[in-house]
């Protein structure tokens, strides 16, 4: 049986305030930092926006945590949230001398030791259609060291879908919302191909591959 995964492109603060609470097993959410990443030089691949402008309210994080018994929040270190012993550290396998980060920081509210994910941040082999794309290799590493067998996955903001993607392949119920219409629409093409062997042509028709296989 399949697992589900719906996905809305909408706001997820109003998303949220539709569900009663606990409605989730897990959150795993990557906001906006506040830093203005669409003005780094490095980022010129991707066309410019503002939604890094600014952090999320207290309400976002309010509904986040009442909609959800766990939560794992990447770039917690730009946030006002509680202590915790149970971070995870993503190391970027980058030279101290690299202009950009050397790895990242995400906070959680399992009480466990923290835990590194090691990757280079090239190293993933996936066409970036968002200038913060995480691969679905570190969502999967996630899954496999923080939920169980039945949880229900949500990610307020799911950008490039990489958490959607590792969700459905690991066979997670998922629920995720993205405000962008553009990267919405992207993220969904690279669902369909990933892990359901659909494409489209220049003509805009629907491509699906017999016997398609996908790997984690």
């Amino acid at each position: 049986m399949k697992p589900r995964s719906d996905v809305f492109n909408c706001d997820c603060v109003e998303y949220m305030s539709t569900l009663p609470d606990n409605y989730f097993s897990l959150s795993i959410a990557d906001p906006n930092y506040g830093i203005g990443i669409s003005s780094n030089p490095v980022r010129q691949k991707h066309e410019k926006k503002t939604w890094d402008n600014t952090t999320p309210d207290k309400t976002f994080f309010q509904e986040l945590f009442r909609v959800s018994k766990n939560q794992i929040i990447w770039g917690g270190n730009y946030f006002d949230l509680p202590p915790t012993k149970g971070f995870i550290v993503w190391d970027k396998k980058q030279p101290i001398d690299f202009t950009l980060a050397m790895c990242e920081y995400a906070w959680t509210s399992f009480d466990k030791p923290a835990k590194m994910f090691r990757q280079h941040v090239a190293s993933n082999g996936e066409d970036k259609i968002h200038p913060t794309q995480k691969s679905v290799a570190l969502y999967a590493w996630i899954l496999k060291y923080y939920a169980q067998d039945g949880d229900s996955i949500f990610d307020p903001m799911m950008g490039s879908q990489s958490s959607r993607i590792a969700a459905y392949k690991m066979g997670f119920d998922y629920i995720g919302c993205e405000i962008d219409s553009d990267y919405f629409n992207n993220g969904c093409e690279r669902f369909e191909k990933e892990c359901l062997g659909i494409t489209h042509d220049n003509k805009g028709n629907t491509i699906t591959q017999q016997n398609f296989k996908f790997d984690l």
